[in-house]
């Protein structure tokens, strides 16, 4: 209810008061440029971004302007933190974890394996102290960050091969980067990095056994479900995993507080709107590709209960050696913990008896 009287109430008092026509004239033309980490192709993540953009240019009546490039077209899609960061762009768009090389503290800013769901991460962000403490991370590298969108829960990804115990892992070569692909590696699987482009002919042709990727919608459109027809669940290592909007902060400074005002909300307003439209495009695309003969399948038990176990032996190592991820790791897990305590009870309880249909 908070976050709708956000959207609400401080759009409607911005169209209504901040910017009347008189206002507007007085205020600077500002055109930016936000570099995105996904190709156009991927219409739902990609077009959180426009709806960012859109929204601001009619909430400043034209003033302030974003121009949406896709990745690739200023700078490759995983170096969309550095462009922001060095000024290249005044703004981006991506998923922090891609980031984790830098360090990977950054992995809370959009999923930890065996994490936050999708809501729990919206009211840590916002609510609990994540955006925060995150920001506090951000600093450093001269970004100010921004929820941006949330998947939700993800998919396991498709397999050739159907994995009936935890020990089907060994040696399998999976496309899963980042801290899913070092718990897949502790577990005997063989992490691979690649870009959303090389996965479909490595799969064809053998070189990956699996892949994941997003969910139904995405998954579709990039055909896995030709080559790999065990679709599994759930992606554990991206439970609400969130996108990010990043600001220069020099550039931030520079906007007057009524642009701030406005790019603060067109942001809550474009993370909300990216969860609705999975949560109305993935369950039509799942009974497509059910259609089209795809397996579902859950993880075996043995398989989900060892890598939630190598998790958390990662995390408390990492903690012990990275101060930055430390801090931000204290506070997470406690929230963590007392959200699971109250989803359970409610949430859990009431989904449960709904999806069993009985």
């Amino acid at each position: 209810m908070k976050r709708r009287d956000l959207i609400k109430g401080a759009g409607a008092g911005l169209l209504a008061s901040a910017f009347t026509s008189a206002r507007a004239a007085d205020l600077p033309a500002i055109r930016w440029r936000m570099a995105s980490s996904f190709p156009k192709s991927l219409d739902t993540i990609y077009g959180a971004s426009e709806v960012l953009a859109r929204r601001l240019e009619q909430i400043t009546q034209g003033k302030f302007q974003i121009r949406v490039f896709a990745g690739g077209e200023i700078v490759p899609g995983l170096q969309v933190l550095d462009a922001v960061q060095n000024g290249t762009v005044e703004c981006g768009h991506s998923a922090s974890y891609y980031y984790v090389g830098k360090n990977m503290a950054f992995a809370f800013d959009t999923a930890m394996p065996f994490g936050l769901t999708a809501r729990m991460q919206n009211s840590w962000m916002y609510s609990g102290g994540g955006l925060k403490l995150t920001r506090e991370l951000f600093k450093d590298h001269n970004i100010l960050n921004f929820p941006g969108g949330n998947t939700g829960a993800q998919m396991g990804g498709w397999f050739r091969k159907e994995i009936k115990t935890l020990a089907d892992l060994k040696g399998l070569k999976m496309r899963i980067p980042g801290i899913g692909g070092q718990i897949m590696a502790r577990l005997g699987a063989v992490p691979q990095t690649l870009a959303g482009g090389d996965i479909y002919p490595a799969l064809e042709r053998g070189a990956l056994d699996a892949t994941e990727w997003v969910g139904p919608y995405d998954d579709e459109k990039l055909g896995f479900h030709k080559v790999a027809k065990h679709y599994y669940y759930p992606g554990w290592w991206e439970g609400g995993p969130q996108l990010s909007f990043y600001v220069n902060m020099k550039k931030w400074a520079e906007l007057p507080t009524a642009y701030q005002a406005a790019f603060e909300v067109a942001a809550v307003e474009a993370n909300m709107q990216m969860l609705s439209e999975y949560d109305a495009k993935n369950p039509p695309a799942l009974m497509r590709l059910v259609r089209e003969g795809v397996k579902l399948h859950p993880f075996p038990h043995d398989m989900l209960v060892a890598a939630r176990k190598a998790a958390f032996e990662l995390y408390e190592e990492e903690a012990a050696r990275n101060p930055a991820f430390k801090k931000i790791y204290i506070e997470w897990k406690k929230f963590r913990d007392l959200s699971i305590q109250w989803f359970k009870v409610a949430e859990s309880s009431y989904d449960n008896f709904i999806y069993s249909g009985k």
